[in-house]
C-alpha cells in the first residue's frame, strides 16, 4: 500500500473483473501479470483471460494451469485470431463483476491497486470511468518514468489518451457502448473512453493519484517507442474525430508532431465575430510600439478593434505615439486618469467594449504566431470554456508561460516556465493543449458574457494575482479554463512595473496574496490540472518528494 493508507474493511466490496486478452506472449511476462492479480491485497476480483488463438504452445498449456489452480482465473480459448479488439470483447463476456479493470497480457497490477479502486468506487457510487497513475518496467523489471496525472482533463485527452492505464469501467456503460471497436487496434481504449464519455458527466471520471500499474517498455512495444505501432495512432486520430462529429463539435483532429499526440482545431463561425483588444499601457513606448505594430503586421484575424487604455502618461513620445494611434481605424485610445490598477484598468476598457470577445494583452507582449488570435477565439467560443491562454517566451527564447499551477511557491506560477523554446516537457504537456485552473492575463482571451459573469477583473487585486482569481471565478461557473500551445508571443515579463520583489511594493503582494488565499486557499493546494504527487516548492513537474518503489517486478520462469 502507499505510505500512510491501511486496507481497512470497506463499505461495499464489489467484484472487480480484471480483463487481459492474451496471444503469442513470452511464458514469463504471462506468468508475470497474472501473478501481479493474484497479489492483489483486495480479495474480490476475477481475472477473465481471453486467448486470441495464439500459436505459441506454452500459452495455452499456461491458462489451462493457471485456470484449474484458481478457480478465480476464467478462460476462453477464441478460435480464429480477431486480433486485440475482438479478443477484448471475448474476454469482456466472460466478467460478471460491476466493474471491469484493463490489463495487458505483458504488463503488472501493483498489489494495492484493486483495493484503491474499490475505495475510490465506495467514495464516488456514481463513478463511470477511474483511471490510476502508471509507470514502465523494462526488459530487466526496473520500474521507470513515473506518471502522475491531472485529474480528468477532457482537452488534455483530447491532445493524448492520458487516461490509459489503469483503466477501469462500470461493466454495464462497457456493455451500452457496444464494447471495443474492430478497426481501431491499438487505439481500441482510447476509442472506448472516448464513447464512454459521451453517456456519462466529467465528475463520473476520477482519478486515482497512485501508481497503479506497470506498463512493460520491451522492443516492440508502445511503451518502449513511440513510433513501434504507427498504425495505432492513425486509429487514434479516427476515433478522435468519430467522436467530435458525434458531439456536433465543428472540429478537425490531426497529429501534433509527436505520435501518439493530437491537435483538435475548432471551427470559427462565419462571420467571425468582433474582438475587442485591450492593451493597458503608461508611457513606455519602446513598449508599446512594438506590441501594437505586432498586433497589425502578424495578425490574420478579422475582424477586431483595439483599445488602448492609457493611464496617466506624461512622456511627450508616447503621448505622440499614442495621438498617431487614435487616427487609425479601428483603434481607440481612452484615458484613464488615476493610480495604476491593472484590473479597474481592464475593467474599465472592457465595459466600452463593442466586440463580443475580449483579449486582454499586456503592452510588453508581441505577436509570433499570425494565426494566434484565431487559436484563441476558437477554444473561447466553446461554451465550456472560460479564460484562453497562449504559450508565451522570454525575448531569448525560453519558455515564460504554458499555464499557470496553482500552490507553486505558495501561491500561483507558470508551468513549464524557462522550458527551452520546443522542448515537449513533462509527457508532452508543455506543447499540448490542455485545461489549466488559470492562465496569465498578460494574454487572455475570454467571452465578453463569461467575463462579466464572473465579475470582471477583482479590483482589490490591484496588481497581481487578478488573473488568476477572475480564471477562478470562471471555473466556479463551470467554465474550463484552456492553454494552448499553438498561440505564441514574446512576453518581456515586468518590463512596464518591475518586480514585485522591491521592499516598498512587499506590503501589497503580502496583501493580494492573503486576499487570494482567504477566497481560495483549498483550491490553491489541491490543482486538479497538476498532482498532489508533484512539488509546488521545487521545479514544477518534478517528485513532490523521494520515494521508495516497491521491488521491480520480475517476471518468474
Amino acid at each position: 500500500m502507499p505510505p500512510g493508507r491501511s486496507t481497512a474493511p470497506l463499505p461495499a466490496d464489489p467484484l472487480l473483473s480484471v480483463v487481459m486478452p492474451v496471444y503469442n506472449t513470452p511464458e514469463g511476462f504471462l506468468r508475470a501479470a497474472v501473478a501481479s492479480v493474484q497479489r492483489q491485497v483486495y480479495p474480490h476480483w476475477e481475472l477473465c483471460i481471453a486467448d486470441d488463438a495464439s500459436t505459441e504452445p506454452h500459452v495455452r498449456c499456461v491458462l489451462e494451469n493457471l485456470a484449474a489452480t484458481d478457480g478465480r482465473i476464467r478462460v476462453e480459448y477464441r478460435p480464429h485470431n480477431g486480433h486485440i479488439a475482438e479478443a477484448s470483447n471475448s474476454a469482456l463476456r466472460l466478467a460478471r463483476g460491476e466493474f471491469v479493470a484493463l490489463l495487458d497480457h505483458d504488463d503488472a497490477l501493483y498489489p494495492h491497486a484493486l483495493y484503491l479502486v474499490a475505495e475510490e468506487i465506495n467514495a464516488h457510487p456514481e463513478v463511470g470511468v477511474l483511471y490510476s497513475d502508471e509507470d514502465k518496467i523494462d526488459e530487466h523489471g526496473v520500474r521507470t518514468e513515473p506518471y502522475f496525472k491531472p485529474d480528468w482533463n477532457p482537452d488534455l485527452f483530447y491532445s493524448q489518451n492520458y487516461p490509459c492505464h489503469l483503466g477501469v469501467y462500470r461493466r454495464t456503460l462497457i456493455e451500452a457502448v457496444g464494447g471495443f471497436r474492430p478497426g481501431f487496434e491499438g487505439a481500441q481504449d482510447y476509442d472506448l473512453l472516448l464513447r464512454c464519455i459521451e453517456r456519462i458527466e466529467g465528475a463520473q471520471v476520477r482519478h486515482i493519484p497512485h501508481v497503479l500499474y506497470g506498463w512493460r517498455a520491451v522492443p516492440g512495444s508502445s511503451a518502449h517507442s513511440d513510433s513501434a505501432k504507427p498504425y495505432a495512432y492513425a486509429n487514434g486520430e479516427r476515433a478522435l474525430n468519430e467522436h467530435l462529429a458525434r458531439r456536433g463539435v465543428k472540429a478537425v483532429a490531426t497529429g501534433a508532431g509527436k505520435p501518439g499526440f493530437y491537435r483538435v482545431r475548432y471551427a470559427l463561425p462565419q462571420p467571425a465575430p468582433l474582438v475587442t483588444l485591450i492593451i493597458p499601457t503608461r508611457d513606455r513606448v519602446d513598449l508599446l510600439r512594438p506590441c501594437v505594430e505586432s498586433v497589425f503586421a502578424r495578425t490574420h484575424y478579422q475582424p477586431f478593434e483595439l483599445i488602448v487604455v492609457d493611464n496617466q502618461s506624461s512622456d511627450s513620445q508616447a503621448l505622440a505615439y499614442l495621438a498617431a494611434l487614435a487616427e487609425r481605424p479601428g483603434v481607440r485610445v481612452i484615458r484613464y486618469d488615476a493610480p495604476f490598477n491593472y484590473s479597474a484598468l481592464n475593467n474599465f476598457a472592457a465595459r466600452q467594449a463593442q466586440g463580443e470577445v475580449l483579449a486582454f494583452v499586456n503592452n510588453d507582449v508581441e505577436v509570433i504566431s499570425p494565426e494566434w488570435m484565431e487559436e484563441l477565439v476558437s477554444h473561447a467560443l466553446r461554451p465550456e470554456v472560460g479564460a484562453v491562454g497562449a504559450k508565451l517566451y522570454y525575448p531569448d527564447g525560453p519558455v515564460q508561460h504554458g499555464g499557470i499551477l496553482l500552490g507553486m511557491g505558495g501561491v500561483a506560477d507558470h508551468a513549464h516556465r524557462f522550458l527551452p523554446h520546443d522542448e515537449w516537457g513533462y509527457f508532452g504537456r508543455a506543447r499540448l493543449v490542455q485545461a489549466f485552473s488559470a492562465v496569465t492575463g498578460a494574454c487572455l482571451v475570454v467571452r465578453k458574457d463569461a467575463f462579466w459573469r464572473a465579475g470582471g477583473f477583482n479590483e482589490a487585486l490591484t496588481v497581481s494575482l487578478n488573473d488568476v482569481d477572475l480564471c477562478l471565478r470562471l471555473r466556479a461557473l463551470g467554465l474550463r479554463n484552456v492553454w494552448t500551445p499553438y498561440a505564441e508571443l514574446v512576453h518581456r515579463e515586468l518590463s512596464s512595473r518591475g518586480s514585485d520583489d522591491a521592499p516598498e511594493r512587499r506590503p501589497r503582494v503580502v496583501a493580494e496574496i492573503a486576499q487570494v488565499r482567504a477566497q481560495w486557499g483549498t483550491l490553491l493546494d489541491n490543482d486538479p490540472a497538476y498532482s498532489p504527487n508533484l512539488t509546488l516548492s521545487g521545479q514544477a513537474f518534478t517528485c513532490a518528494r523521494p520515494t521508495r518503489a516497491p521491488k521491480p517486478w520480475r517476471a518468474s520462469t
